[in-house]
């Protein structure tokens, strides 16, 4: 019997190793739709610092997590043998892999938000000391229950601050980060005129869209593997994804006037806002969810554009994430509940502390890192370079061969 448990045991720590890095894949996978998404937005001039700048960006936000963040959000670190690390299938290892492709969509999402204008070495510096720092510290607040934030809102208002999958965590500290490193940069140059926006129009639509599509499929590993466990497994969480996926597709086509940069936005505002409640909800509540969330991001990120000068949001990370995440922090506190629906264990009040201390952390964190490497570094191209495009300036090549 000790011989079939111990099989049994081990099968299932296989198993598990196994599911967590499928997850961690499929996530891995979506900087690729990051870097597609942004390549589709941004000018043809600045096509190869978008590409160079995710992949970048991950490899520098690998060594920060392994050696620093991981170590500050759950107090574990790697300095064990290898014998020591292997242990359950090397399990502990493959998680660590999965929440590093969370921590490294921060830098990603930011990415979109400061493009063409962004020095390369000074912005990877920040995002080594984002992921390193300031996003760890939040998240080892909610998801390691660091510091007893969680219990003190446990015992105030009968349930912690409620994130499967990391609406605030992971989207709505990166997009509100990303606020704090577009306004520390300005607005690209010439993009506004005598008080009016010029727009920029998108340099490829096809690749906008894969990006759209890549992010998408990824996501359901996001969400359904934030499970982290074969028992945890929810199908619940799945088909949630999905109807606030097309709650999000829906609103942005209407309200969007069929724009195809709303159009392929709509279904990423829709996802960023579910995951924070996609294991309690009902399909109905993550629709509506997914829903207001695709209005939002139409909304929002016109205004912006044309309202607002200094803040010029490439790919409107701030009102996709940062807004949206917000929304997704919220609607689980409200569609969670029994009452509508949900499954219950949470409570309007911790989802609205919870979330506001996620903005709080976010625009802090950001104004620090990116107002202290502006001021050692400067992480503005000078006008010439940022004229000439990111491409060029930096990469001395372009995205074809006819630049």
């Amino acid at each position: 019997m000790d011989t079939i448990n111990s099989a049994v045991e081990t099968l299932m720590q296989g198993a598990n190793t196994l599911f967590i890095l499928i997850g961690a894949i499929l996530v891995l996978a979506m900087h690729a739709g990051f870097a597609f998404l942004e390549v589709g937005t941004v000018r043809k001039k600045n096509q190869v610092n978008a590409l160079v700048k995710i992949m970048t960006d991950f490899g520098f936000s690998t060594l920060a997590y392994f050696f620093i963040g991981y170590w500050i959000a759950y107090d574990i670190t790697f300095f064990s043998s290898a014998e020591v690390l292997a242990e359950a299938n090397g399990y502990a290892l493959v998680k660590f892999f999965f929440l590093l492709t969370f921590a490294a969509a921060i830098p990603a999402i930011i990415s979109g938000g400061v493009a063409e204008r962004a020095r390369f070495y000074p912005m990877l510096m920040a995002s080594a000391l984002i992921v390193g720092l300031v996003y760890p510290m939040f998240e080892g607040i909610i998801w390691n229950g660091n510091y007893g934030f969680q219990d003190w809102l446990t015992n105030q208002f009968g349930a912690p601050f409620h994130d499967f999958a990391g609406s605030v965590v992971v989207h709505g500290v990166g997009g509100w980060i990303a606020l704090a490193a577009i306004l520390v940069l300005g607005a690209r140059a010439g993009r506004y005129r005598n008080g009016k926006v010029v727009a920029f129009a998108p340099s490829n639509i096809p690749f906008l869209a894969l990006g759209s599509w890549i992010l998408t499929v990824g996501w359901f590993g996001f969400n359904v593997m934030s499970a982290q466990t074969l028992d945890g497994i929810s199908g619940l969480v799945a088909v949630n994804s999905l109807m606030a996926m097309v709650g999000g597709i829906i609103a942005s086509m209407f309200l969007g006037k069929n724009d195809p940069g709303f159009i392929h936005n709509g279904p990423l505002a829709g996802l960023v806002a579910v995951c924070a409640g996609s294991d309690i909800m009902h399909p109905m509540g993550a629709l509506i969810t997914g829903s207001i969330a695709g209005a939002l991001f139409v909304v929002m990120f016109t205004l912006a554009q044309n309202k607002w000068p200094r803040l010029d949001d490439v790919l409107g990370v701030w009102p996709l994430h940062g807004l949206c995440g917000v929304w997704g922090g919220i609607a689980a506190g409200i569609f969670g509940l029994e009452a509508l629906g949900g499954l219950g264990g949470v409570t309007l009040a911790s989802q609205l502390i919870g979330t506001l201390a996620g903005v709080v952390i976010a625009v802090l964190g950001g104004l620090i890192v990116y107002g202290l490497v502006h001021k050692i570094a400067n992480i503005r191209l000078d006008e010439e370079e940022e004229f000439n495009g990111a491409d060029l300036s930096i990469h001395k090549i372009g995205a074809t061969s006819d630049d």
